[in-house]
């Protein structure tokens, strides 16, 4: 059997590194292909305290040539030594609206669906809905730029990426870096993932994901308030896949990220730290 790529969960948080399935040779013109859906809960945005339930879809595509697709990801392994992998990434970027959840691309929300539904609707929950009431809506974003990742042994890898593209006016820039153990085996069926890592982002991207200009000031409950560049955030993490059936597997991500500097002291952040958890079940084709 082939290696067993990592799956990624799109929407999933975390480093776009992470996100990058190993690079996995295989006989020309051939491709290794999953697909599948699941559930998520997560905070409605980076430091808040609501959250949001959301169907997930799950898709992983790996072709010959290196070019690979990862949930909300897609780039091209171009390295042919054993421990150095890099290549261009593109990743997409849900928006931000005025619940704090994106629209569209970033999962269909179930706990909005059933509301929507719902009638008459209470006003608690309306103003919960809208806690980012004022602040302008900020648009889905394809971000672009490139990754890197070091094999240390066979299953420990440091990874890096940098993307652009960020942002109201899509001038921010993340990087991440971060260290990652790649599936370790707990007995026939079941594999263990670990990671932990750090996101840097410039002042545009913070400013536009945490800070509060003066207009929106003046028409949200939020005062004005500046966020700069630099350390944005810390995530640990942890994917469990079980192997059901030969073409079937169960995959389930836990990830705790602690906001950190500008981000940390935003009146936006309601929460320092927040868990995300997802599971879904996949298909190999």
């Amino acid at each position: 059997m082939k290696k067993l790529l990592l799956i990624a969960l799109s929407a999933g948080c975390g480093a776009a590194w992470a996100q990058t399935p190993a690079a996995n040779p295989m006989p020309d013109g051939s491709r290794d292909m999953y697909a599948g859906l699941g559930v998520q809960s997560a905070p409605r945005y980076a430091g808040a305290s609501g959250r949001r339930l959301a169907a997930l879809p799950v898709l992983q595509v790996e072709w010959s040539n290196g070019v690979f697709v990862s949930g909300m990801s897609a780039g091209i392994h171009l390295s042919s030594a054993p421990t150095v992998e890099f290549g261009p990434l593109l990743t997409v970027l849900p928006g931000r609206d005025e619940a704090g959840s994106g629209r569209g691309m970033d999962g269909v929300g179930i706990t909005e669906a059933f509301n929507a539904a719902s009638e008459p609707v209470e006003k608690n929950l309306l103003a919960s809905r809208a806690r980012l009431d004022g602040l302008d809506h900020i648009g889905l974003r394809v971000q672009a730029g490139g990754f890197a990742n070091l094999y240390l042994t066979p299953r420990w890898r440091l990874g890096a990426s940098l993307l652009g593209g960020s942002g109201r006016e899509r001038d921010g820039a993340r990087l991440e870096l971060g260290v990652q153990r790649l599936a370790a085996p707990f007995g026939e069926r079941h594999r263990v993932s670990l990671a932990a890592g750090i996101t840097v982002v410039n002042r545009h991207d913070n400013q536009s994901y945490f800070g509060v200009s003066r207009e929106e000031a003046a028409r949200s409950r939020f005062a004005a308030y500046d966020a700069g560049g630099g350390l944005r955030d810390a995530h640990l993490g942890a994917r469990w896949n079980w192997t059901l059936h030969p073409s079937w597997m169960l995959t389930s991500n836990l990830q705790v990220q602690r906001l950190l500097g500008s981000a940390n002291r935003s009146p936006l952040a309601e929460r320092s730290t927040n868990l995300t958890v997802s599971t879904a079940i996949a298909y190999r084709f």
